[in-house]
């Protein structure tokens, strides 16, 4: 009997209609000669140290550190029925086939459960990018050697390693010598977790330590022919910063007077460049949840499950937790069918669809930028708008509209420099004129804005100039201004600084190495990092804008250097990748984290943290001094008498009476 081992049940109900196996059993549906059955997630997971040992339920510094010779990984309570459905199948499977999610956490779903219970007969992989039927036959009709996925699952078997290593090793240690220095809490340490909230603490540290400078500008409205256009002083050599901003008020005001005197300004140059600007590319997940945290508000693990809902719910996108927006070229001959689809599926978008061109191939489609999936998009078949909820659809719509795009023309404007003189002061108008709108036809009103925000170009369209033409002087507006602080990261903010880590790092040549690297975390772990620093009090949310907790501030204080640097994990996922490509071995990795945990212990099992915090507030109910504890929504302050007395209080309202603590270092660490 032929086995289908899928990673949830939507998914496995999906592949068994196409199989044909409509008889239902127990976790599982069946049909002549084939049988589909289905996790629920990871049904094991790892052992923790006490598996290994009486003496690791103790948490001390002497047991450290931990380093498991042979690993155990053990049921999940919660899923332990489906677990051991799944193993009688697969007890009587003849040949098994992997249909988890295509990537290396799917891998390692199917295939941990595999040892686990000692299966040795053959193995296929189906290979799927979107869960619609025409993609799923597709996939049944080409099924993948299991060989040739198998260093996925090594790689996923890696991380897992390697994130147990790190948490329970550096996790116990923090801990216990925060208990030595007066600290009550755990400091839960992270392989991603970690230089992901060191992040947010370092932000939060530039907006305290900002001290906001003075400049000065000067706008000028011109008229000329009965036209109006804006101009800006442009500040001497001497008077400003690197950013052009006049830091010398005395020079700004003579400039405003000098011009308002000479009551015109004379055209000295104009330069008009033709400017043609490429589609945006199809949205990998990353990309998607920056868009979506700017535009629609949605936290990056909203637009994710909304992103997996449209996938499996809805069949309506491709698999969504890609790292990449390119598209094979092999899928350009689908370019008709999944334009029909979208048709059909919204069928106001005709005079839209009408003006593409389906022979055009953009930037898009290129083989060599694919990596294990490809650009999220619309699917073969029609989906049915009416059983979307309102986020569902205006995610939906933005990876339509990316899609599209790639068969409209590039979007032309001119763009227009102006410069001009006036009393011995030099401005400069800049204008641009849509010369061929292109792709931002496919674009809704939203994303138009956010596009033309994210121009370099002013929106103004200027008159006809020349040099050597006179402009009359409307107003001056002198403006006294105040450099800004940086601002604090949205959640979509936060996922694109762990893409683009490799821009914070100082070092030249771990600034190159990582120049190609997926930064911290994979697209399918970023949301559950941010979120698990939410659920741990960690990150506060205001409104859109994420802050570091003072527990965040004293965690940072207390680890070394090397776990809270963003460049040593992005290291490890490049490594992650070789394993995954075959050109590191699962032992040696292991080999190497396990000296470097060792390594750590022993360098800082003598330190002396300073990790005091401020004293919890009181409960507004009875008066008893409350914790921090996690829940749906983040963290919150409860009644430390719970469940007797249910007082509660948010974060933020004790947060903005204490303003984020300086650096405030240990005797042997550094953040």
């Amino acid at each position: 009997m032929r086995v289908f081992l899928c990673e949830k049940p939507s998914q496995g109900k999906d592949i068994a209609r196409m199989l044909g196996a409509r008889e239902r059993g127990s976790g599982c549906l069946s049909g002549p000669g084939v049988m589909v059955t289905w996790c629920i997630g990871h049904l094991l997971e790892a052992a923790p140290p006490e598996a290994y040992g009486e003496q690791y339920k103790r948490w001390s510094i002497d047991q450290l550190p931990i380093l498991p010779d042979q690993w155990r990984i053990e049921i999940k309570p919660k899923t332990a029925d489906q677990f051991r459905v799944v193993k009688n199948i697969i007890g009587a499977a003849s040949d098994l086939v992997i249909a988890t999610d295509a990537d290396r956490e799917g891998e390692m779903i199917a295939r941990e459960i595999l040892d686990y219970c000692g299966y040795r007969g053959p193995v296929q992989r189906l290979w799927l990018s979107a869960l619609n039927d025409a993609s799923i036959r597709k996939a049944l009709a080409s099924l993948k050697p299991g060989q040739e996925t198998l260093s996925l699952y090594y790689s996923a078997l890696a991380r897992s390693r390697a994130d147990w290593l790190v948490g329970m090793n550096l996790t116990r240690l923090f801990t216990v010598l925060g208990q030595q220095a007066g600290y009550a809490g755990v400091l839960s340490v992270g392989r991603v977790q970690t230089p992901t909230l060191r992040l947010v603490v370092e932000r939060d540290r530039e907006i305290t330590r900002f001290v906001p400078v003075p400049f000065w500008s000067i706008d000028a409205t011109l008229a000329v022919q009965g036209a109006s256009f804006n101009a800006q002083w442009i500040a001497p050599p001497g008077s400003h910063d690197d950013a052009g901003r006049c830091l010398q008020q005395a020079i700004a005001q003579q400039a405003a007077e000098s011009m308002r005197r000479a009551g015109t300004a004379q055209v000295i140059d104009i330069e008009t460049e033709r400017v043609r600007e490429a589609p945006p590319l199809p949205f990998d997940l990353g990309t998607l949840q920056e868009v979506c945290s700017r535009q629609l508000g949605l936290d990056v693990q909203e637009t994710l499950d909304i992103a997996q809902a449209l996938y499996e719910t809805h069949k309506a996108t491709t698999y969504p937790r890609s790292d990449s927006g390119y598209l094979p070229e092999s899928m350009f001959v689908d370019v008709p069918t999944v334009l029909d689809s979208v048709l059909k599926t919204d069928p106001s978008l005709a005079p839209l669809i009408a003006q593409l061109d389906c022979q055009q191939r953009s930037r898009a489609w290129n083989d060599s930028q694919v990596t294990a999936h490809h650009g999220i998009i619309p699917t073969l078949e029609p989906a049915k708008l009416s059983a979307m909820n309102d986020r569902e659809l205006a995610v939906y719509r933005l990876i339509r509209s990316h899609y599209l795009a790639q068969f409209l023309p590039h979007h032309e404007f001119d763009r227009t420099t102006a410069t001009l003189t006036s009393g011995n002061q030099s401005l400069q108008a800049v204008g641009k004129q849509v010369i061929v709108t292109g792709w931002r036809l496919a674009l809704n009103e939203a994303e138009a804005t956010d596009a033309e925000e994210a121009s370099t170009q002013r929106s103004q369209v200027l008159p006809p100039l020349q040099a050597g033409l006179d402009a009359r002087i409307d107003h001056l507006d002198l403006k006294a201004l105040e450099t800004k602080p940086p601002r604090p990261y949205t959640q979509g903010e936060l996922v694109k600084a762990m893409k683009s880590v490799a821009r914070l790092v100082s070092d030249p040549v771990l600034k190159q190495k990582l120049k190609d690297t997926t930064g911290i975390g994979t697209e399918a772990t970023r949301a559950s990092i941010i979120s698990g620093l939410l659920a741990r009090a960690y990150l506060v949310k205001k409104g859109r804008s994420i802050r570091a907790s003072d527990a965040a501030f004293a965690l940072m204080d207390a680890v070394p250097p090397a776990i809270a640097d963003p460049g040593t994990t992005a290291i490890w996922e490049q490594a992650l990748d070789m394993i995954g490509t075959g050109q590191l071995s699962l032992d040696t990795f292991i080999a190497k984290q396990s000296a470097w945990i060792s390594q750590l212990v022993s360098q800082h099992r003598g330190t002396t943290l300073a990790v005091k915090l401020p004293p919890p507030p009181t409960c507004p109910q009875c008066g008893a001094a409350m914790r921090q504890r996690g829940g749906k929504n983040g963290a919150f302050w409860s009644c430390s008498r719970y469940p007797e007395c249910k007082g509660t209080l948010p974060v933020e309202s004790t947060a903005k009476k204490r303003s984020p603590p300086r650096s405030r270092r240990g005797a042997s660490t550094s953040a």
